[in-house]
């Protein structure tokens, strides 16, 4: 087992660099290779609004498996949410690009999201690795019919946005599927329509700040 104070001193390190926007992405981002569209005013305004939701939800991703690592039961459980936290963090530095690329700040919403979202986690944690791992299925449930969403509201011609989604849902889906093997608990149905308003107020909220 790692040293608690040092595994304390790991978790503040990455907190503070994914609010900050420091992170690099391990992976090559997708848009590279996608041509810049000449989007309209609003275009570019509703583009911006959706990576900046997107770019608040890689956040709460990353402080929802800070926590459940935190209070992980196993070595196996908590090694598993910080690799697909290592993952989820080309999201994280993959939305920040494109909203600088689109002129486009964060939420200021975000360090309040990760705050909620890393408590969230911890108490998951707590409950047991089925119910965490069961938690992560669900959530990434939730993240891939929201980019779903997104995908068909972006402007048709912002290829790049899309590109970064397109990848974005993918590892999302293998996430959710990865946690269900590794004996995650899966979640009644009433439990995912109250995450479902939980995800809806978060969208809703940092779309336009």
């Amino acid at each position: 087992m790692a040293d608690p104070l040092d595994t304390l001193v790991l978790g503040i390190d990455r907190a503070l660099k994914t609010l900050s926007g420091v992170n690099d992405a391990a992976r090559p981002n997708p848009a590279d290779t996608a041509p810049e569209a000449e989007l309209e005013g609003d275009e570019r305004s509703h583009a911006a609004g959706l990576m900046r939701v997107n770019h608040c939800g890689e956040i709460c991703a990353q402080a929802l498996y800070e926590g459940q690592a935190l209070t992980a039961r196993t070595d196996a459980a908590k090694a598993a949410l910080l690799d697909a936290a290592a993952e989820e963090r080309d999201h994280l530095a993959w939305c920040r690009s494109r909203l600088n690329e689109l002129g486009a700040q964060p939420s200021v919403l975000d360090p309040l999201f990760y705050g909620a979202s890393f408590a969230m986690g911890a108490l998951t944690g707590l409950a047991g690795d089925k119910v965490s791992l069961g938690f992560v299925e669900a959530t990434e449930d939730q993240v891939v019919k929201h980019i779903d969403k997104h995908l068909d509201a972006l402007p048709d011609a912002d290829e790049k946005s899309r590109a970064i989604l397109d990848q974005m849902r993918s590892d999302e889906a293998e996430h959710g599927a990865a946690a269900l093997q590794m004996g995650g608990q899966a979640f009644p149905e009433p439990v995912r329509q109250v995450m479902t308003v939980i995800s809806r107020l978060m969208t809703e909220s940092t779309y336009r700040i």
